[in-house]
């Protein structure tokens, strides 16, 4: 069939549609009726169900109460048609979960924190938020520095994902000792330990869930809930992903230096990739050398010339299988 008749063809069964939808709308009813009765729009949205309860981090949640329901109804709507920005939280997740996994079991920290990194910085190793906090964990210099993160002017573990996932672990377990619970633990991550630790106190309660709080801490929680449910069963959001949609985990070669580089631009060159795929996968080096008077050992990632490059009919290795449809 020609293009030109195909468009033709599809037009008639458009008009055709449209035709047969006004007569069954009016068919037995007067017009005025008919009007104000029928749809505004022709696609519809549908607000999803919220499950009666769910467990994070070993932690069971109910949501019957009203404060609890409405807030997870609101992240879980919210999430599942904020249709582009999941989408790409899945793609990335491809990609960075493989490394934030491993690191969590080994810190002692439940799997499920790996949903804090996704509503911190969308899985993005290079966000920086508006308070100047940086990297997949979203630090603060200070708070960065105090968990071990190096941060100067010339390299900034704030934007290494494996040190700054190290360095998330071990914030949180020290709020997990002090507060009793990961889901205050996940809170004080986002208004500190001593906002919760007092807001406990003076508002008399037991469980950080039944505090007031500022809007941005007091969705954090449910915002993790809402990413859990999603990742969990994306075809029932109507998220439907393929294999070949998702973004490759990479391998890499490891350069071991322990003296300055002058030139970040003649070291790539030197490792057969551009200064931007450099950067790319070591975004801690904020300039374009290291200087490195003290001696210290730092490790840098050179892709692979093979990752480099998405092959057709090659499907990049897929994380959880749950994700993708055949």
């Amino acid at each position: 069939m020609k293009k030109s008749t195909l468009l033709i063809f599809l037009s008639i069964l458009i008009i055709t549609g449209l035709g047969i939808l006004v007569i069954s709308l009016t068919s037995g009813h007067d017009i005025e009726k008919t009007e104000s009765e029928r749809p505004l729009v022709l696609a519809m949205t549908a607000s999803v169900e919220i499950p009666e309860s769910m467990e994070f981090a070993g932690e069971r949640i109910a949501f019957d109460r009203y404060d609890k329901r409405e807030r997870m109804d609101r992240e879980l709507n919210s999430f599942t048609y904020f249709h582009s920005t999941t989408m790409l939280l899945f793609k990335r997740a491809n990609r960075f979960f493989p490394i934030i996994e491993p690191i969590l079991t080994q810190q002692g920290v439940p799997d499920d924190l790996k949903y804090l990194a996704v509503i911190e910085s969308s899985l993005d190793p290079r966000a920086v938020s508006p308070a100047r906090a940086v990297g997949l964990w979203q630090f603060l210099q200070e708070t960065g520095k105090q968990y071990g993160l190096e941060a100067t002017t010339n390299v900034d573990e704030r934007y290494h994902v494996e040190k700054s996932t190290v360095a998330a672990c071990r914030y949180l377990k020290d709020a997990y000792q002090r507060l009793g619970s990961w889901s205050a633990a996940a809170l004080a991550y986002n208004g500190g330990q001593g906002r919760i630790t007092a807001g406990l106190k003076e508002q008399g309660v037991d469980d950080s869930l039944d505090l007031w709080l500022v809007e941005e801490t007091s969705r954090y929680y449910y915002r993790m809930l809402a990413m859990k449910q999603i990742f969990e069963n994306p075809q029932q959001y109507g998220f439907i992903i393929k294999a070949e949609h998702l973004y490759k985990p990479m391998q890499f070669k490891e350069v071991k230096v322990s003296t300055s580089i002058p030139d970040l631009v003649a070291f790539a060159k030197q490792h057969n990739i551009t200064y931007a795929q450099l950067k790319d996968f070591n975004s801690w080096l904020r300039g374009t050398s290291l200087n490195n008077t003290s001696g210290k050992t730092y490790t840098l990632l050179i892709p692979t010339q093979d990752d480099l490059y998405y092959k057709k009919g090659e499907n990049p290795k897929v994380h959880n299988t749950a994700w993708v449809v055949k």
